[in-house]
């Protein structure tokens, strides 16, 4: 997968925007559709972002 795209959909910049993260001592991007995802199903992102599989979604306080 090219780095320039996002880590979920592999739309690049030209498709919508993204935004770009650091984790690991890497550059990852993702777009703000999927910004959720990272943030409440990171699981999801296994595959695509090492470690996803020992992340926790955030906390709820509604």
């Amino acid at each position: 997968m090219s780095e320039n795209v996002c880590l979920a959909c592999e739309r690049g910049s030209e498709e919508i925007p993204l935004i770009v993260l650091e984790y690991q001592g890497a550059q990852f991007r993702i777009c703000p559709q999927h910004l959720p995802v990272l943030i409440h199903d990171p699981t999801r992102l296994v595959g695509r972002l090492p470690g996803a599989e020992e992340m926790t979604p955030a906390e709820h306080h509604d």
